[in-house]
């Protein structure tokens, strides 16, 4: 097979497709533009938010296929979120700095810390998918997902403050809620019991109720299930069932100690 058959052969295969890859990178650039934006005490916010605004109508231009809506309304509306979303992350950023013992200053919570930067680009891309910008709202969440090992959908309900400690390997779904002052630890995993398709519009992923703690490696699994305030999950555990208010709840495998 020579070049110019195997180009053809390539195009039609491509036929179906429409992807513009770039996308990809505009929206990982305006993601970097607006924590830094909202984050850093240098950063000159009349300029910022221009540059802002142009990648943010560039991203819609190729993603947001809606004509009776205007890209300059969608801006305007996504802008007006923005002082309530950063109240929220000052909120978050502060949980984490009362509640991690090896945090020393609020400026490390911002700037070392992968869980807060996870819980900012959710808040961030959530309000991008209430405005019905799904493929936006996902590829940010997809670049906080590689940047720090957490995979958060962008509809998910978080309240504020919330906590993720570590970070890598923690998967919140879709229709997911999280009420105040929830701590998650590394690996845990908030799903579905069920993957098929026709469960698109129903809520497949669990309910998390204040002041509830979950520690590394906790699967809870289904949309009736719900974590009462107060609970604490132990580590390595398996929920698919509603756990009462206030209880704790350990994984009742027993660790055999030998000496060689």
């Amino acid at each position: 097979m020579n070049n110019n058959s195997t180009i053809t052969t390539i195009s039609s295969l491509k036929s179906h497709s429409f992807i513009n890859y770039g996308i990809k990178t505009l929206t990982e650039t305006f993601t970097e533009k607006l924590f830094y934006t909202l984050f850093d005490s240098n950063a000159p916010l009349e300029q910022s938010i221009e540059e802002l605004e142009i990648l943010f109508k560039e991203i819609a231009a190729i993603s947001f296929k809606k004509t009776n809506i205007s890209h300059d309304l969608i801006w305007k509306q996504f802008l007006e979120k923005l002082p309530r979303v950063l109240d929220q992350l000052n909120q978050d950023a502060t949980f984490i700095l009362d509640n991690d013992p090896a945090s020393n200053s609020i400026e490390e919570v911002y700037l070392a810390y992968p869980g807060f930067y996870a819980i900012a680009i959710y808040r961030l891309s959530h309000e991008l998918f209430l405005l019905d910008m799904q493929l936006f709202s996902r590829l940010m969440s997809e670049y906080a997902h590689r940047i720090t090992g957490t995979d958060i959908h962008a509809g998910a309900k978080i309240d504020s403050p919330f906590f993720i400690d570590h970070a890598t390997g923690i998967v919140i779904g879709e229709t997911t809620v999280i009420e105040k002052n929830v701590k998650l630890y590394q690996g845990v995993t908030l799903g579905a019991l069920s993957v098929r398709k026709d469960l698109k519009n129903t809520k497949r992923h669990p309910t998390v109720e204040k002041n509830v703690c979950i520690y590394a490696n906790a699967t809870i699994l289904g949309g009736e299930t719900i974590i009462g305030k107060d609970s604490i999950i132990g580590g390595n555990t398996w929920i698919t069932k509603s756990i009462p208010a206030k209880s704790i709840v350990t994984n009742a495998t027993i660790s055999e100690v030998k000496i060689k």
